[in-house]
């Protein structure tokens, strides 16, 4: 266990989680270089046209793909070759590279920055991406850190959005502040927010509608979430999380182009990397937004929703 702690930040029990999360995608994409190393000690342009071809199948992404791969060919280049034995260290090297880091580690070990109490986390993204039960497994995480939760319901439009998050608060064990269905979303974030400093917790987690039919909607309802939060206090929200399904592939990324576009993402979690062998799509959407990834989910459990590691990350996909 200690070597796992030493070099990746997870134990061994999270490790394994994560690798058998994304067997799937390791399988599927070893599968496609394997071939093309037999019999080769160094890496040349068949090698590197079936890199490229098995970086899109595990949808990295285009972009992302010709990124790694020119910087591979630059490495070549400079070195005069690399040893097929050496390339996925390279490899390795090449997709960390691409990844954006957060801007500071408190989220590592389901910490909150001290200065910012109650810590204002809004949830976005469509309906169906597991955006309600990340949230739960999020709240499960900090409590169990010995964090004070509180939940916000302002996702209104849907009766079972306000039921899943309830049924979340209740498994977990922390308040939620709801209204009916129909409710102005900004109304029930205002009484969040002002029952969060009155009971003094330290973060509060909000649910947001999951719509994108009408982009200029959305954005007016974000808008005026966060106008009322700030109101109450100056700097939040903190964090803008959006919650996207990675075994959608691509789609996921026309997700993140909207929301992006809406409001102002500062953190990213992809779910469902377990049921996929796409999980490459956590590369192309950290790399293309230039946003960090903070939560990754690899099954169904509370323990489940992992800190994204990118080390453990990209050597459970290249092992």
């Amino acid at each position: 266990m200690g070597f796992f702690n030493k070099l990746f930040g997870l134990n061994k029990e999270q490790k394994e989680s994560l690798d058998q999360g994304l067997e799937k995608t390791k399988t599927n994409f070893f599968s496609k270089i394997a071939k093309a190393l037999i019999g080769k000690d160094t890496v040349d342009e068949e090698v590197l046209d079936q890199l490229e071809e098995a970086l899109i199948g595990a949808d990295v992404g285009l972009t992302t793909t010709v990124a790694i791969i020119k910087k591979i060919e630059s490495r070549i280049k400079n070195d005069k070759f690399i040893r097929t034995a050496e390339l996925n260290q390279v490899l390795k090297e090449e997709v960390m590279a691409v990844l954006t880091d957060a801007p500071s580690n408190e989220f590592e070990t389901f910490d909150l920055p001290k200065d910012k109490k109650p810590y204002v986390l809004l949830v976005v993204g469509v309906n169906g991406v597991g955006k309600t039960t990340t949230i739960g497994k999020l709240a499960y995480n900090f409590k169990n850190n010995g964090k004070q939760v509180m939940l916000g319901a302002a996702d209104t439009f849907r009766a079972a959005a306000v039921d899943q998050l309830t049924i979340w608060s209740e498994r977990v064990g922390v308040p939620i502040v709801k209204k009916e269905m129909g409710s102005d979303p900004s109304a029930v974030a205002f009484e969040a927010v002002q029952q969060a400093i009155a009971k003094d917790v330290d973060i509060l987690i909000i649910d947001t509608a999951g719509r994108l039919h009408n982009k200029a909607h959305l954005m007016e309802e974000l808008s005026k979430i966060k106008r009322v939060i700030s109101k109450q206090i100056p700097d939040a929200p903190h964090e803008v999380l959006l919650v996207l399904d990675g075994s959608t592939g691509q789609n996921a990324l026309v997700q993140a182009k909207h929301f992006t576009a809406a409001t102002q993402i500062t953190a990213l979690a992809i779910t469902k990397l377990d049921g996929t062998a796409k999980g490459g799509i956590v590369l192309g959407i950290a790399n293309q937004f230039n946003i960090p990834v903070k939560y990754i989910g690899v099954g169904e459990r509370m323990e489940d929703l992992q800190i994204f590691n990118k080390e453990a990350f990209v050597d459970s996909i290249i092992g």
